[in-house]
């Protein structure tokens, strides 16, 4: 099952400074961890709020409204996320509850199951070809 551990954004990730030198080691570390395990599909920093736009649509269906940023601090904001591949709910929370957080600052991380049989747009003969990658990816993880 995927799930996706989503880190809200908080005004010292939105001013684009970097972290301490630790929580980023102490990422690194638990990326690793990840990797190990055979769990990890992706981890990703976005940008401060600054350099985004939003788009947002009216409900009655007239033109969208572009927004630059940045926009404000609040928790619907995104500062990264990681993507992870495990067998149950209570796993993912587990990974979720051990990543590190930066310290002296508030830290949200919101856990969100994938959906796992959403329809393909691609091709048909894809999907045999989707199907032997993830054979050789299973047959990795076990070396």
């Amino acid at each position: 099952m995927r799930f996706m551990l989503i880190v809200k954004a908080n005004g010292f990730s939105e001013t684009g400074i970097h972290y301490s030198q630790e929580y980023v080691e102490a990422m690194k570390v638990y990326k690793r961890s990840l990797v190990k395990v055979g769990a990890l599909l992706t981890a990703e920093e976005l940008n401060p709020s600054s350099r985004g736009i939003r788009i947002c649509y009216p409900p009655d269906g007239g033109q969208p409204k572009i927004q630059a940023g940045p926009f404000p601090v609040d928790q619907e904001l995104v500062a990264e996320f990681v993507v992870i591949d495990v067998k149950t709910e209570e796993e993912a929370l587990e990974w979720a509850i051990r990543m590190p957080i930066p310290t002296g600052l508030e830290s949200t991380i919101e856990l969100r199951s994938l959906q796992e049989n959403v329809d393909s747009l691609s091709e048909p003969g894809i999907h045999a070809l989707e199907a032997d990658l993830l054979d050789y990816l299973h047959m990795l993880r076990k070396l």
